[in-house]
């Protein structure tokens, strides 16, 4: 509940930002004689941003994590997250302040991607090493559930501000989310305060552990982290252009799509999201994590194509049942994310590694995809094909990564530095 609740909580504030960065900041935080084009472009470089301080905050709070415990490292990520999100509903525009909004804007985000870079791989190591080696994939799901709930709450949030009209919404509206994160940072702390540390630390990891957790995750888990950066490719490239960037081109002046058509559709899909995420890592419990992986990577490939004529058709119906049933492909290649990730890695390191190859492979897929796909719709025209063979080449790199992740078992006597030694004064010596 510790992972479930804080993730929730830390997932929401990011996605509060993410759907504001589409349909908001263009308008709030840039000239309004910008282009609209390179306006959302803007936008959604404030947005990349965060993915960027994404590994600094797995390197930050995995030392942490790794030297001190899960439990420490978490709290301080959700008061991090709860305070750059709270800060940036209280920001003065451009109108206001001119180019000082932006810059104060990059500054909170900034903190968020701090906050996220330490919070996924320690919350997921709080559910997988305290869970039975015969549940370990179902557990970690409870982590990867924060991800719709929070998408949940952000979606449904606006959506039901944009009930307002649009001047109300740009005006106040927009700010109340964010300001909503001060009362959920208050009951993710009481939770996240009281949890106990996992056995997994306490038993293999504490009282032995590395005086660099970077250093040694560098050499000796470099392969892991690779592969790591490669799964993620559709874990958080594919995910984001599925729903923020499918949400801003269905808002762009060449579709002019009613933001209330999309938003509705994104809320629903959260909710969804949610509730098969949990029985999608149950199955993984029983055929395998990688196997899910593969049964979630390739049909969103496939399910994305006739997304993008629908929203091209403007054909409502179809348009929600699309969004709808990528994030259900997606919960294949997020549900057993955690757990996957986990199991890559040998105890010692294992937060600094999981951490820094998650952060990594999202500043890179998660962070640039936004503008990849903006910038190819530019130079193409508008061809949105050359964003599908864009997400082609993410379920390409997510495959590879799946293929050749290691996979080890916390049941299993520890290696490397952590090898018991065998006092052999006992037998050098029988009468002593």
């Amino acid at each position: 509940m510790a992972a479930l609740v804080g993730t929730s909580i830390e997932w929401y504030d990011f996605y509060v930002y993410a759907t504001a960065a589409a349909i908001i900041f263009p308008h709030v935080f840039f000239p309004e004689d910008l282009d609209p084009a390179l306006a959302t472009l803007a936008s959604f470089g404030t947005y990349a941003v965060a993915f960027f301080m994404r590994p600094l905050g797995g390197i930050i709070f995995g030392h942490v994590g790794d030297k001190l415990g899960r439990k420490p490292a978490l709290t301080i990520t959700l008061v991090l997250m709860g305070v750059a999100t709270t800060l940036v509903g209280v920001l003065p525009g451009y109108a206001t302040i001119g180019i000082w909004g932006p810059i104060l804007l990059i500054l909170c985000r900034m903190a968020q991607g701090l906050a996220v870079g330490g919070e996924w791989g320690g919350a997921s190591l709080m559910a997988v090493e305290s869970a039975p080696q015969k549940w370990k994939t179902f557990y970690g799901g409870f982590t990867q559930v924060g991800n719709p709930l929070g998408a949940l709450m952000a979606t449904g949030a606006f959506w039901a501000l944009s009930a307002l009209g649009q001047d109300a919404l740009l005006s106040w509206g927009w700010r109340v989310p964010f300001l909503f994160s001060i009362v959920l940072i208050g009951v993710g702390f009481w939770v996240r305060y009281r949890v106990e540390e996992t056995p997994v630390f306490a038993e293999k990891v504490e009282g032995h552990e590395q005086s660099t957790p970077l250093l040694f995750a560098l050499k000796n888990n470099w392969g892991p982290i690779l592969l790591g950066f490669c799964i993620i490719a559709m874990s958080s490239g594919g995910y984001v252009i599925a729903t923020t960037f499918v949400q801003n081109y269905a808002d762009s002046p060449e579709i002019g799509l009613d933001p209330t058509i999309i938003l509705g559709a994104l809320t629903i899909a959260s909710l969804v999201e949610m509730l098969v995420t949990l029985p999608i890592a149950a199955l993984g419990d029983k055929i395998g994590p990688k196997m899910v992986m593969y049964l979630g990577i390739i049909p969103s490939f496939l399910v994305i194509i006739p997304l993008v004529l629908s929203i091209q058709a403007k054909n409502v119906a179809l348009i929600w049942v699309f969004v709808i049933l990528i994030r259900v492909t997606l919960s294949g290649a997020w549900a057993p994310l955690s757990t996957l990730m986990a199991q890559m890695f040998r105890p010692q390191s294992r937060y600094t590694s999981m951490s820094l190859s998650y952060g990594i492979g999202a500043a890179v897929w998660g962070g640039l995809s936004p503008a990849i796909a903006s910038l190819l719709l530019v130079v193409t025209d508008g061809n949105f094909w050359s964003v599908v063979a864009f997400f082609g080449l993410l379920t390409v790199v997510a495959w590879i990564g799946v293929r050749f992740a290691p996979q080890h078992s916390d049941a299993a006597p520890v290696t490397g530095s952590f090898t018991p030694r065998l006092d052999t004064t006992a037998i050098d010596n029988p009468g002593k």
